[in-house]
């Protein structure tokens, strides 16, 4: 009888053991690390554009201006945003000498760089982009003056999407002079 009883308790343990092994989780998966960029996406004309998060403060509906007497034709006017007066350029007006077309998807991205603030007209928003390291591409679109504020491009389910430099443009003194010529 002792000899039956002292089997008990290793029979107890054999039995945890095998319920323990059956019911048991796997090691936890190691899951590789990637590193990423982020932007906010957006279009001018047929270019896929993307600025550094960092870089645009807001997005905007198109909002009611101020024509600028003597400017450029690019420089749509002045918007009042929340009493502070901020600077409104057609992007597209600058880079490809062709004004933007206003449709309900059109909007205003709000720049801070350095001492410049000024609110980018472009085509359409296109929302927060997640980049990763391995989908950097070597292709820079054929885009004439704006490749001058390209600073690199990923590329990712078949599009291109051209990273577009904030502070190129802003330190651009071809942006900066605003007045028309005389």
């Amino acid at each position: 009888m002792a000899a039956a009883r002292a089997l008990e308790p290793l029979s107890l343990l054999l039995d945890i053991e095998t319920r323990s092994r059956r019911n048991a989780l796997g090691i936890p998966q190691q899951i590789e690390v990637r590193r990423s960029w982020s932007g906010i996406g957006f279009r001018v004309g047929e270019h896929r554009l993307v600025a550094a998060l960092g870089d645009v403060r807001e997005i905007l509906e198109y909002p009611p201006l101020t024509r600028v007497p003597g400017a450029l034709p690019w420089v749509k006017g002045i918007a009042n945003i929340r009493g502070n007066l901020l600077p409104v350029m057609d992007l597209k007006g600058f880079l490809a000498d062709e004004e933007s077309e206003l449709g309900r998807r059109t909007r205003v991205l709000v720049i801070r760089q350095g001492g410049l603030a000024a609110g980018l007209v472009v085509d359409e928003v296109l929302g927060l982009r997640h980049f990763f390291d391995e989908e950097a591409s070597d292709e820079v679109p054929e885009a004439g003056k704006l490749g001058e504020f390209l600073d690199g491009a990923y590329r990712q389910g078949g599009a291109l999407w051209a990273v577009f430099s904030v502070r190129a443009l802003a330190e651009s003194q071809q942006f900066l002079q605003v007045g028309g010529r005389a």
